[in-house]
């Protein structure tokens, strides 16, 4: 049994605060409860001593109720919530949801209420929701548990949608505006401050729920990504789809943030990744997760692939579905040979294409959209066919046949799946529905609705795999400079240059003289993190001249700009020309863990931001997806006539600094090696930056 089954499907539970004024919070959840028929034992509780609550049975104390209790809703004033919790432990209840506000979303001293329920919950082996949640709903067994005026003007339907949200008025919006267009839930649960209980963990159930086909759900944060990550690969496993908003931005501290690595990871790119990697899908509004969530509901599965057919009487919104699947990455191939053939031998006037434009001529064929229809499943490769119709849905008489003639469509290609688009009436989208037929009034949204049902399908082929436990690594020491961060990553694995550091213009002379020209020299700080911000590099030196003038210049430069800064010297190194500049870096999310970043690099990595991330740890099949995804990737391919670069070496450092950062991950803050240059043979770290973890 899971561990949350108590707190969806209980048999008994006692509302503690429960009130005859049905339209109070305590009296609204009972009310609640009573319309919809839980068919559970309800116990009402209330101190004020009432035998009997809105028809029932009363209790002074929960202690007072006769048998035993599965679940304890408590809806007390906040000073109350401690001993209702307390006396719930004490009658041995196996969940409480605790649904008062006051704690911590509040201050600190809520902060200390909400940690002395947890406390107590977890001494005595009992799951609590919340507290501040808006509860949750069990369509098929009726238990409504909740407080929300959405059940005041909106009945749930029964059906294979669950949703898990943090926020209880993002759960209300969600509900309502999925109820009116028609949708059916099996389960909606609002999980509050999380003190015990989090989304995570109720994807985790979900995944594992006969009645749940499809899982939406929306973070504010994340405490536990692991639990996160594990949820979301269970629930792709299971074969559903997992629908997952997240607001809000990711704090960084300041130490991470002074990386180009940790600026760029400080927008919500971990987030978008993890879910990727993970097999879920991330919409942009509430309107398309209930789209891909219908979609997927409907049919039952996911599309078989990303190629789309249309046939359409409107060559109009014919190109218009087009653009949206070539701007949205989905496939529209031909129709094939043998395909028009039958296209023209049924409609001689229309244009046998994809889309195919059937003209309004197809009105003069017996039978003849569903026709188009039958050619298009069966002569193209689309795993889902799109039929424009216009308004022929609003109309049930006439569009009766069309029903019988696309079931039997509906049987003939059980494999591909039919959407149509079109203006109708509720009752013939639900006759359409029970045959597996979604229906979209707005052709772009019923082609949106498809592109993130095909994104599920395009990451699950190569699903993340959490990583094993691996011993901690001797501690690195001290990496505060250029040189430092260099030696520790060559180590490591990583390619880099011989370099000296030098503390007079004498040395540097005889250092670059041993290394030859053309020599690079650099300021060595450890307080100055970013060199070329300050004119702290140096490039091309060709002979003793321009070494000797440039170490006093970069002397000057570094105290000028920096006067408090500590000076180690000047770095002299080798001076390299061609190949292609890129980033790669190390960012320690405190949610996820060891996240690598990809991009451009150079002065403007986060002007351009084209970079991306994954997590750790890297294959060489994953590394190679993550250069795959950065556009300015194809600068390696012998863009305009250059060279081609050596892709082998970078994605071998990618995957030695992903090593390296799962070995020091209890260490490590972030690195930056910008640039890693990347040559047609090898590559080659030429800066690098490790910031550590701070002491807590």
């Amino acid at each position: 049994m899971h561990s949350l089954s108590h707190v969806f499907v209980p048999n008994s539970v006692a509302v503690i605060g429960a009130s005859s004024d049905a339209d109070r919070i305590g009296g609204r959840l009972l009310r609640f409860l009573l319309e919809a028929r839980f068919e559970g034992a309800i116990y009402p509780v209330n101190k004020s001593g009432a035998a009997e609550i809105q028809g029932l049975p009363a209790y002074a104390s929960v202690l007072d109720v006769p048998g035993s209790i599965d679940q304890a809703v408590i809806v007390v004033p906040v000073a109350g919530v401690e001993a209702a919790v307390r006396d719930s432990i004490a009658k041995g209840v196996k969940c409480v949801l605790v649904l008062t506000s006051g704690f911590a979303e509040l201050d600190a001293e809520g902060r200390e209420r909400q940690d002395r329920l947890v406390q107590m919950c977890r001494a005595a082996g009992v799951r609590m929701l919340g507290p501040n949640s808006l509860g949750l709903l069990n369509v098929q067994t009726r238990y409504f548990s909740t407080f929300s005026t959405a059940l005041y003007g909106l009945q749930p339907r029964s059906g294979p949608i669950s949703l898990a949200t943090q926020s209880g008025a993002f759960g209300s919006a969600t509900y309502g505006m999925a109820t009116l267009r028609g949708l059916g839930f099996s389960k909606i649960i609002a999980t509050g401050n999380e003190a015990d209980i989090d989304v995570a963990e109720c994807i985790d159930y979900l995944a594992e729920d006969a009645q749940t086909r499809v899982i939406c759900a929306a973070l504010e944060s994340c405490r536990d990504g692991a639990r996160l990550r594990a949820a979301l690969l269970k629930a792709a496993a299971a074969g559903k789809p997992v629908l997952i908003m997240k607001v809000g931005r990711t704090e960084l501290g300041a130490a991470a943030a002074s990386t180009h690595t940790g600026s760029l990871a400080g927008n919500d790119a971990v987030f978008d990744t993890v879910f990727t990697e993970c097999g879920a899908y991330r919409p942009q509004s509430i309107e398309e997760m209930l789209d891909i969530a219908y979609l997927c509901a409907v049919t039952g599965r996911l599309p078989a692939n990303s190629d789309m057919g249309i046939i359409t009487g409107s060559g109009g919104i014919g190109v218009l579905m087009a653009d949206h699947a070539g701007e949205q990455g989905l496939s529209m191939s031909p129709l094939s040979p043998a395909g028009v053939s039958a296209a023209l031998a049924l409609l001689p006037f229309a244009i046998a294409a994809n889309p195919l434009d059937m003209t309004a001529q197809v009105t003069s064929v017996p039978q003849g959209v569903t026709r188009t229809l039958d050619v298009m499943l069966t002569h193209g490769p689309y795993a889902t066919v799109f039929a424009y119709l216009a308004h022929t849905g609003l109309a049930p008489l006439r569009f009766a046949s069309s029903l019988v003639e696309l079931q039997a469509l509906r049987q003939r290609h059980p494999d591909k799946d039919m959407v149509m688009v079109m203006l109708s009436v509720p009752e013939v989208n639900q006759q359409l529905e029970a045959m597996g037929i979604p229906v979209f009034a707005d052709p772009s949204r019923a082609v949106l609705a498809l592109a993130g049902a095909a994104r599920m399908v395009a990451c699950r082929r190569a699903l993340y795999k959490l990583p094993q436990p691996t011993a901690a690594a001797e501690p690195l020491g001290d990496v505060s400079t250029e040189a430092a961060a260099k030696r520790v990553l060559s180590a490591a694995g990583l390619p880099t240059l011989p370099e000296q550091l030098c503390q007079s213009a004498d040395e540097a002379v005889q250092a670059a003289r041993r290394m030859g020209f053309a020599v690079v020299a650099k300021i060595a700080s450890p307080d100055i993190v970013h060199k070329t911000e300050i004119g702290g590099v140096l490039l091309n030196l060709q002979d003793e001249a321009a070494v000797r003038s440039a170490f006093d210049t970069l002397m000057s430069r570094a105290r000028s700009a920096a006067p408090a800064a500590r000076i180690d010297g000047v770095l002299i190194t080798p001076m390299l020309v061609g190949g292609v500049e890129t980033i790669l870096g190390l960012h320690m999310d405190p949610t996820f863990g060891p996240m690598l970043m990809f991009g451009a690099g150079g002065t403007a990595v986060e002007l351009y931001k084209d970079v991306a991330f994954a997590s750790a740890p890297l294959s060489a099949e994953q590394a190679q997806r993550l250069v795959n995804r950065v556009r300015s990737s194809a600068l390696l391919r012998g863009w305009r006539g250059a060279p081609v670069c050596d892709e082998l070496a970078l994605v071998d450092a990618l995957c030695r600094l992903s090593d390296f950062a799962l070995a020091h991950a209890a260490q490590l803050e972030s690195i930056d090696i910008n640039p890693l240059l990347v040559r047609p043979k090898g590559a080659v770290c030429l800066d690098a930056v490790i910031t550590l973890r701070q002491p807590s």
